[in-house]
């Protein structure tokens, strides 16, 4: 049976790939410390519409965030083969049709920033350079990755503050917990392109730790593991938030202890990125029913 080829495909099905709708995983995954950040800060009862407009703009600054990276990598991108069918590697939108996808994402993550307070107005804003220059960092940066984390990290920033107006510790303490979690499982994405990283000459946290890349992982997931209890102390959260995070923290030792094995499954990189997603929302259930207990 013949398939479509990525030139063949309808414009606004190219367009829906550009945006990685299809692949949900990396579009909640974004969205997740987010709901973190304003569950904890609102004390389980966020407002409705705060809550709906840190969805839309987690979405909306996905999407800027997706377009703009392969706007940087198309060249790069038509090189790996887990990527060479992206619209704009492939040739399936132009360069000018990507720049005008990458400016209506920006404009609706700017409208929806204006709904918020002026810190987190300005958290957001401060976040826009990492977003725009991270696909950059892995041609000069031996720890790309953790530029990405630190992008992650302004989703918590900007969420606690739409609900203070201020950060506090335990802000800081998510926020930690929020870098060493997205540094790990980008990490074990990374590991999956590692061949064509060293192939190409471009720069990886994978390539970074080499054959220690499983033990760093680990360490990322026990740090975060350990600021989130910080978390639950620093807020008095209850009983259902510790029983989320020892279940999360064992799913972390257990795809930590896969990626030990001599030769992984080459799905094992995709599976675990995915499982994080659970695991995440697993999280925060607990912080919800954590905070309200």
């Amino acid at each position: 049976m013949l398939t479509q080829s990525p030139q063949s495909e309808p414009t606004w099905q190219a367009i829906l790939h550009l945006l990685r709708w299809d692949k949900p995983a990396g579009r909640l995954i974004l969205m997740i410390p987010a709901l973190w950040a304003v569950v904890l800060a609102a004390e389980g009862r966020p407002p409705l519409v705060l809550l709906g407009v840190i969805v839309l703009g987690s979405l909306a600054t996905s999407a800027a965030g997706c377009v703009v990276n392969d706007l940087w990598d198309r060249k790069i991108d038509a090189q790996v083969s887990r990527t060479r069918h992206r619209p704009l590697a492939a040739k399936a939108l132009s360069v000018k049709v990507g720049l005008g996808v990458a400016a209506v994402a920006f404009a609706c993550a700017w409208g929806l920033a204006a709904y918020l307070n002026p810190l987190s107005f300005w958290l957001a804003v401060a976040a826009v350079p990492f977003i725009v220059l991270y696909p950059l960092a892995k041609r000069v940066f031996p720890m790309p990755q953790l530029v990405m984390a630190l992008c992650w990290g302004f989703t918590v920033l900007i969420s606690w503050s739409a609900v203070t107006a201020s950060l506090s510790f335990p802000t800081w303490l998510l926020w930690g917990a929020t870098l060493f979690w997205a540094l790990g499982f980008d990490t074990v994405y990374a590991m999956a392109d590692r061949l064509d990283d060293e192939r190409i000459g471009v720069n990886s946290s994978a390539r970074f730790f080499g054959k220690f890349a499983p033990t760093a992982v680990a360490l990322c997931f026990m740090a975060s593991a350990l600021l989130l209890a910080g978390v639950g102390e620093a807020l008095s959260l209850s009983w259902p938030f510790w029983l989320a995070l020892v279940l999360v923290t064992a799913g972390w030792g257990w795809q930590s202890l896969q990626l030990r094995a001599a030769q992984p499954d080459p799905q094992l990189y995709g599976q675990i990125f995915r499982q994080n997603v659970g695991l995440g929302f697993l999280l925060l259930i607990g912080m919800e029913l954590g905070s309200l207990s």
